[in-house]
């Protein structure tokens, strides 16, 4: 398990303790919203090559997850994953 003082951690547990997290390709919901960053690493998540093309999200995709930060802090903050089919 990471330590409650890894660098990555700061407000997450506010809002993202036990939630149901999504499992999905990126798509840009408009062409103002080209791109988010993980809410915990700031690695970019975008249609661009070099970067993530999928992660984890909350169910309105306000907030992304990337792979590594996901299988770090799973334990931690409980999270439900469910397989997005969009």
């Amino acid at each position: 398990m990471i330590d409650k003082t890894d660098w990555r951690l700061t407000w997450q547990g506010d809002y993202l303790s036990g939630k149901t997290l999504y499992h999905r390709k990126w798509n840009a919901r408009s062409s103002k919203w080209d791109h988010k960053h993980c809410i915990f690493c700031w690695e970019k998540f975008s249609a661009i090559d070099g970067t993530l093309h999928e992660g984890y999200a909350t169910e309105d995709g306000y907030y992304w997850i990337c792979p590594d930060c996901f299988r770090d802090f799973k334990a931690m903050f409980g999270w439900t994953v469910v397989e997005d089919t969009e």
